[in-house]
């Protein structure tokens, strides 16, 4: 067993082992000194245990590394998020003690807007993956496949708003509203899907600009994924 996951690990490509190994010290790092011990499992544990099986995953349906870039800047976001569990991270105090002034003073927010920056960040981010998985292992053409990932971006914001609330009802008890980081707005679950949409829309005008709506970039190698 431990022979074979030496073996799926190094049949990855050097910057893909780069980025899981970077995830789990970053992951690490995020709970030193913890602000929110109670809370932490529930943001961290899905995270740890999906970068654990990353190796598996991507040697079942391996992607270019660009791919992964895109998904793995997306679970640092969440990862950098998840330390403050969202509603509580602290960039108007690092913004006014560079510059004086507060983002949310700036920007006219009432609320901690991370985690919608994180929710942009789903749809602009993981449009491409998408995309690329379905081409490759779904035969899909190339308008299919950003179509699809269009529409799996809305999918998957809807359904995770659906575990998150299950999840805080269940798991998170009387802390439930400071788990989910719904701050009191009692749209937020629309506004985050919204965000997302937002996000994976400006990723589909990226993709057929740049690339002449090619969204894979990198044609895996017969024996692994690109390098």
């Amino acid at each position: 067993m431990i022979a074979g996951a030496v073996a799926t690990w190094k049949a990855l490509p050097v910057a893909q082992r780069r980025m899981i190994a970077a995830l789990l010290v970053g992951i690490g790092l995020a709970n030193i000194a913890q602000p929110f011990p109670d809370l932490a499992p529930l943001q961290h544990g899905p995270t740890l245990l999906l970068t654990l099986a990353a190796p598996w995953f991507l040697r079942r349906w391996p992607l270019s590394s660009r791919s992964v870039a895109c998904i793995w800047l997306f679970l640092l976001l969440h990862t950098f998020g998840a330390r403050w569990i969202y509603s509580y991270v602290p960039y108007d105090d690092w913004a006014r003690l560079l510059s004086g002034h507060h983002i949310s003073s700036l920007l006219d927010l009432h609320r901690n807007a991370y985690d919608r920056l994180v929710h942009f960040a789903f749809g602009a981010l993981l449009t491409a993956p998408i995309a690329e998985m379905v081409r490759r292992k779904g035969g899909l053409r190339q308008g299919w496949s950003l179509a699809f990932a269009f529409a799996a971006i809305g999918l998957g914001s809807a359904l995770y708003e659906i575990f998150e609330w299950l999840l805080t009802v269940i798991a998170a008890g009387e802390t439930a509203d400071y788990y989910n980081g719904q701050q009191g707005d009692v749209w937020d679950p629309q506004k985050d899907m919204a965000a997302a949409q937002v996000g994976s829309a400006l990723a589909l005008i990226a993709l057929l600009r740049g690339r002449g709506g090619d969204p894979i970039g990198e044609t895996p190698s017969p024996e692994g994924p690109a390098q």
